[in-house]
């Protein structure tokens, strides 16, 4: 289990917010946190504690160049997710990105694009894709949903999916949405779901707020899955120590 930090782009602000309340007309965004500090600051902090598999994740438009400074100042240590078509992917690479993040793109209209998935592999290579499979539940199955997490896919998560999708990339990532950015737990069914269905790098995102949490993730997750921690760090505006995360993790 290793620790992949986050650096969530808003306005091209580095903020904390909760994804489930973002895309919707009328309704408030829901912002944990604004950080005075710029992209570049969360990059070298992460490449002195030596953490990879971090991700930039730009949340709409007006955040490219917050995202270009954070891969800049941590080449090869990032990945890069929000708005990744296969036209645009290779700049990121190009600057510095370890892997793009993609779901919207590949996920169209509902359903999975398989031609846009071989043009996206085509263009970057799959050792340079992560594919974000971030998931609500409904009818006691767990489906896809894109669009700033507004539309459910009818793509259903499950051991049959992710082993499709795993020939397609080199990592999977995976935000429990109804979860992501309240600090009141993970989903502990999806992390063991995971952790069965799982073979290849995963990175699960939602919920986790204190160490206790973290050695609970560890245990359901069997130590193979690996893990993001976002609003409840002390970097940006929580309780956990981020130190302890990473000391914990190593």
């Amino acid at each position: 289990m290793r620790f992949r930090p986050c650096i969530d782009l808003h306005d091209g602000k580095v903020k904390q917010i909760v994804g489930s309340t973002l895309g919707h007309e009328n309704v408030a965004v829901v912002e944990n946190f604004t950080s005075q500090y710029d992209s570049s600051y969360y990059a070298k902090m992460f490449a002195n504690d030596q953490l990879t598999g971090g991700h930039v994740i730009m949340l709409g438009p007006g955040n490219e160049k917050a995202a270009l400074v954070a891969l800049q100042a941590y080449p090869g240590g990032l990945q890069v997710g929000g708005g990744i078509t296969a036209d645009n992917a290779k700049q990121y690479i190009d600057a510095g990105a370890s892997h793009v993040i993609v779901t919207s793109y590949i996920f169209h209209d509902g359903l999975l694009d398989m031609e846009r998935l071989h043009k996206l592999v085509h263009t970057v290579g799959k050792d340079k894709l992560v594919i974000d499979l971030s998931c609500r539940k409904r009818d006691d199955k767990w489906f896809v949903v894109t669009d700033k997490w507004t539309k459910f896919s009818d793509f259903e998560v499950n051991a049959q999916s992710i082993r499709m999708i795993e020939q397609y990339c080199d990592e999977l990532l995976i935000h429990a949405v109804d979860v992501e950015g309240k600090r009141s737990g993970m989903q502990e069914e999806l992390v063991q779901d995971l952790a069965e269905w799982t073979t290849i790098p995963t990175t699960y995102a939602g919920g986790v707020r204190s160490l206790e949490d973290l050695r609970k993730f560890e245990l359901l997750g069997r130590g193979k899955l690996h893990v993001t921690i976002g609003s409840a760090l002390d970097i940006f505006g929580g309780d956990l120590r981020y130190d302890d995360v990473v000391a914990y993790c190593k």
